[in-house]
């Protein structure tokens, strides 16, 4: 007996090798069951108001009880899928396309910015599946061969509305980003002077010495600052500051113990458990290091590493060179090139390829499946994956890390980017929320972890966090960053409101008010 579990498909498929008897039991109770003249295909419709449609590749004897149905042996296919809005309309679908089924399904990265989908199937005709938002907007159906979209068959979800597509294939193209070390619109020369001198200061007070902490997520965000400011010397031309005030010998101090295993205090292992990174402190405490020792947001935390590694590597080729290989093992961590030239690592081990964007909690199981806080810590790890590609000249790194930052910034502005006008969640939270807290495979969060749904400034950053140049492509509505903005400004009035979070708040009212 097996089951093919292939995302997107309306229908549970089960397959039975060897004749077996069959049972079926529900939380409600049947109050309609019918078949059709060949007991090949049987209504059942529940007293929660669902219809569900059985199908069977052959005669099949069913027996039905007030919460469970039985059958005598059994051998051969049968597909079960919920009639969608109970409504008999929608049957004629499900009865079209029910003798052919997937087993299992590829998603294929040829060429950048571009995912293809591609399913393994048996019985015969045509297979349906569904599609969420974000696989409708990036469909390209001029370059997908016998494609047919069923806009009128749908079901509901918490992402939107679930649409059937008979193809064997989809081609999904997403908008091209530029994934640049420097600012796209570029900085204007009457700030200079300003810029240099916050670049003295922040840059004077580098002092690996006297870092404390030993926690990877927190040297990961210091050294990708620091990394930061040398990329912002550059770009406004003031390269004195990189030789002269030490980023590059704060970068090595800070970086080179965790490449070569000599941190005091910490360090990065090999798990053999889950083939990744993990650290030492992680190891021993699954909640040390907001639970990296359980993969909870790996590509959020090794992006600031990678990013700053880049950066160095780019400044500095040489030693680049000496560390190229140690940072190749921290980005395949969780984004592997290739898992057959590389088993150590899984493929994407944080990137969903159908929802086409990232989850953060790591192996741990939750209630509401899993889940995604800060959103623009994923889409910095794969813009720092294209940087590093670029350092290295490894155009498939580059090509990688681009396609997939672009599609993590198109779920962000869906799912995480709540518009006023917005048609995808319900009135009442579109009315009180302009961003995410956390998102769920089943729920959707306006707190946060850490903070209560009133500190919107709290969210705001979370979203935000890191601000590097790819910030002007994840928050390039003008529109919705001005509605954010406002929505977010009455919180800034609450006590105890630390400068950081007002930062991301005043960097975004940049966007449209400068």
């Amino acid at each position: 007996m097996s089951f093919f579990l292939v995302r997107g498909s309306p229908y549970l498929t089960l397959s039975v090798t060897k004749p077996a008897p069959l049972s079926i039991s529900t939380v409600h109770d049947i109050i309609y069951f019918s078949s059709n003249d060949s007991s090949t295909k049987f209504t059942i419709r529940f007293n929660n108001n669902q219809a569900w449609i059985l199908y069977a590749s052959i005669k099949i004897k069913l027996t039905q009880g007030r919460s469970e149905i039985t059958s005598e042996a059994f051998s051969g296919t049968i597909r079960i899928a919920l009639l969608p809005d109970s409504d008999s309309k929608h049957e004629a679908v499900l009865d079209r396309y029910c003798f052919c089924y997937p087993v299992s399904g590829d998603a294929i990265l040829r060429e950048p910015f571009c995912v293809e989908y591609k399913w393994e199937k048996k019985g015969w005709g045509d297979l349906l599946m569904l599609a969420h938002p974000l696989h409708l907007q990036l469909l390209s159906e001029k370059d997908c061969k016998n494609i047919t979209v069923l806009s009128d068959f749908k079901y509901k979800s918490i992402d939107g509305d679930l649409v059937g597509i008979v193809a064997d294939s989809w081609i999904l193209k997403t908008d091209h980003v530029s994934i640049t070390w420097y600012s796209t619109k570029g900085v204007k020369e009457k700030h200079y002077d300003q810029i240099v001198s916050s670049l003295f200061t922040d840059v004077e007070g580098l002092n690996s010495l006297s870092i404390k902490t030993t926690s990877c997520h927190a040297i990961g965000k210091l050294i990708a600052r620091a990394a930061r400011l040398a990329l912002i010397a550059e770009e406004i031309f003031f390269y004195d500051v990189i030789p002269k005030v030490k980023v590059k010998k704060y970068l090595k101090e800070m970086i080179e113990p965790w490449l070569d295993g000599t941190f005091k205090g910490n360090g990065f292992l090999y798990d053999k458990k889950w083939g990744g990174i993990i650290t030492k402190q992680g190891s021993t405490d699954s909640n040390a290091e907001y639970g990296f020792g359980i993969y909870n947001n790996h590509h959020g935390t090794l992006g600031y590493f990678v990013y700053a590694i880049a950066v160095l590597a780019k400044i500095d080729p040489a030693w680049g060179r000496k560390y190229k290989a140690q940072a190749y093992s921290l980005l395949e961590d969780f984004m592997n090139l290739s898992t057959s030239l590389n088993s150590n690592y899984a493929r994407f081990r944080c990137f969903d390829l159908f929802k086409l964007h990232s989850w953060a909690g790591g192996v741990t199981e939750f209630a509401d499946g899993s889940n995604q806080m800060a959103s623009s810590e994923a889409v910095n790890a794969y813009y720092a994956s294209a940087l590093m590609g670029m350092a290295y000249g490894d155009p498939q790194l580059v090509s990688i890390g681009s396609t997939l930052a672009s599609l993590e910034i198109c779920a962000e502005k869906m799912w995480w980017h709540v518009k006023k006008d917005g048609k995808l969640y319900e009135k009442d939270f579109t009315k009180e929320n302009r961003i995410m807290g956390v998102l769920w495979s089943n729920k959707r969060d306006s707190g946060l972890s850490f903070a209560p749904a009133e500190w919107r400034e709290a969210r705001l950053g979370v979203q935000v966090l890191p601000l590097s140049p790819i910030s002007e492509v994840l928050f390039s509505d003008a529109k919705y960053v001005k509605e954010l903005v406002e929505w977010t400004l009455p919180a800034l009035k609450r006590e105890g409101i630390g400068q950081q979070m007002k930062g991301f708040v005043f960097a975004l009212q940049g966007i449209y008010d400068n």
